[in-house]
């Protein structure tokens, strides 16, 4: 399969959709952020200074998925349907695991909002709890699920 953002003659360019048809499409992304346990339990204990670091992490994620057309240069701008963004402590190595799905009827899939929701949901992590642990990882952002449109499923671990 060929680089759909590349013209005949090797230019960057967007995705002529115009043609396809307009399907459900879902995309579920997965990150995780690594942590010393002494942040991780400040976290859970909702004892981090700057205030309750999931929940402002989970609304930055939806707010990125929403602005990915915007931050990524060839991406369609997208009327997204949901943006869920979870997350789960891990203690070892501990950490923060966060899930996005993204869903959307549209000409084009909702990869990238899913991957963009994760990202930004674990930078905001890493920057409200940077006083406490400049040591964190951002580590293993990837796509898991995408379904609809013409190339169909795809899952992996």
């Amino acid at each position: 399969m060929g680089l759909t953002h590349i013209d005949e003659r090797g230019k960057a360019r967007m995705v002529d959709v115009t043609s396809k048809d307009v399907t459900g499409r879902e995309a579920v992304a997965k990150g995780r952020v690594l942590m010393k346990k002494e942040t991780l339990d400040l976290i859970l204990a909702n004892e981090v200074s700057k205030g309750d670091v999931l929940g402002v992490a989970r609304v930055a994620g939806i707010m990125a998925a929403k602005k990915t057309g915007e931050l990524i240069p060839l991406c369609h701008p997208l009327n997204i349907t949901s943006v869920e963004v979870e997350f789960e402590p891990v203690k070892g190595p501990p950490g923060i695991d966060i899930t996005a799905r993204a869903k959307v009827e549209s000409k084009t899939g909702v990869e990238m909002e899913a991957l963009i929701a994760v990202s930004v949901a674990a930078l905001t992590i890493y920057d409200m709890c940077k006083a406490a642990d400049k040591e964190m990882t951002l580590t293993d952002i990837r796509l898991i699920k995408k379904t609809g449109g013409k190339s169909g499923t795809f899952t992996r671990d």
